[in-house]
């Protein structure tokens, strides 16, 4: 049986490849190392998408270990680097917010088209399942009758109940009736699948902030979790959306998609430096067990090939 460790080295490779071969090129053969080095350093971590607040604080951390005589190698270099990014991401970790009065836990997921919604929603309801708890879906992107039968698909696959409406239904309406269905089939968890949006746009986004505002209204304190979920590929607009999604739906948490499709896989650690937004979970491929609940330590060893878990 192939370990949760392995899954996340081997997501994270065309990461851990760009990263070494940066670091060697940068640190190969010198003696002693300079400010230009550092320089080449941080740029590198902030090109592998690291973003700029973490880059300046793990080359920080590098350069004052190096100056006070305790790093000396690159293999040093991987082992600093690995504990900052497991630091940092560790800073904000915390458990999913399940209900804990009986009643079914509601997780909204938002983000732009094709960043893994609806696939990730699918996957995770394979996982709980799994598990052996009851699992229900809502189709709230109403306005692509192809994002309703993929849900379905997934239902059919999970064995889960999907909540959907007609084409082009109001969002609001579709996401209340699924809580409701929810309560009454005594439901563990239920997953709300949104319309795909652009954080640019700004009705759409409003409409966000509708669904919420209808769930909170019949079930208080729901939903327990907002999860954004990012293409780890997007780079720096990954920011820019997590700063939008937030405002208006309240983000609590990450979920990172197509990892093993970037050799820029550092975006976990920019978001969190830049927002404390928990990562939840990680995907790694297409399958449903590629999508793994995250695990700094392992993305930090995997990332910089520092240890086997």
């Amino acid at each position: 049986m192939i370990s949760i460790f392995s899954k996340f080295k081997k997501g994270l490779q065309k990461t851990t490849t760009t990263v070494a071969r940066g670091i060697s090129n940068v640190f190969t053969g010198e003696k002693s190392w300079t400010d230009e080095q550092f320089d080449d350093l941080e740029a590198m971590l902030i090109q592998s998408d690291f973003g700029v607040p973490a880059s300046l604080k793990i080359v920080e951390d590098i350069r004052d270990r190096y100056e006070r005589g305790q790093i000396s190698t690159s293999s040093d270099i991987y082992r600093v680097a690995s504990e900052d990014v497991c630091s940092i991401l560790q800073k904000n970790q915390r458990e999913i917010n399940f209900s804990s009065d009986g009643n079914p836990t509601i997780i909204l997921f938002v983000g732009v088209n094709g960043s893994g919604k609806t696939t990730s929603i699918g996957k995770l309801a394979a996982l709980w399942t799994r598990e052996g708890r009851k699992v229900m879906l809502a189709a709230c992107d109403t306005f692509r009758a192809a994002a309703v039968e993929q849900l379905k698909l997934w239902g059919d696959r999970t064995e889960t109940h999907v909540v959907s409406s007609k084409h082009g239904a109001d969002p609001s309406s579709v996401a209340f009736d699924a809580v409701r269905s929810a309560q009454a089939k005594n439901a563990e968890i239920l997953l709300i699948d949104t319309a795909g949006r652009q954080h640019t746009s700004r009705g759409l986004m409003d409409e966000l902030g509708k669904i919420r505002r209808t769930i909170d209204k019949i079930y208080p304190g729901a939903p327990h979790e907002v999860w954004l979920t990012v293409d780890s590929s997007l780079g720096a607009n990954a920011i820019n959306q997590a700063r939008e999604f937030s405002k208006v739906a309240g983000i609590s948490g990450l979920v990172l998609t197509k990892l093993d499709g970037t050799g820029k896989g550092g975006m976990a650690v920019a978001l969190q430096q830049e927002f404390g937004f928990p990562v939840f979970f990680a995907g790694f491929g297409e399958k449903p067990e590629d999508l793994q609940p995250f695990n700094p330590e392992y993305y930090a060893s995997a990332l910089f090939n520092t240890g086997e878990k």
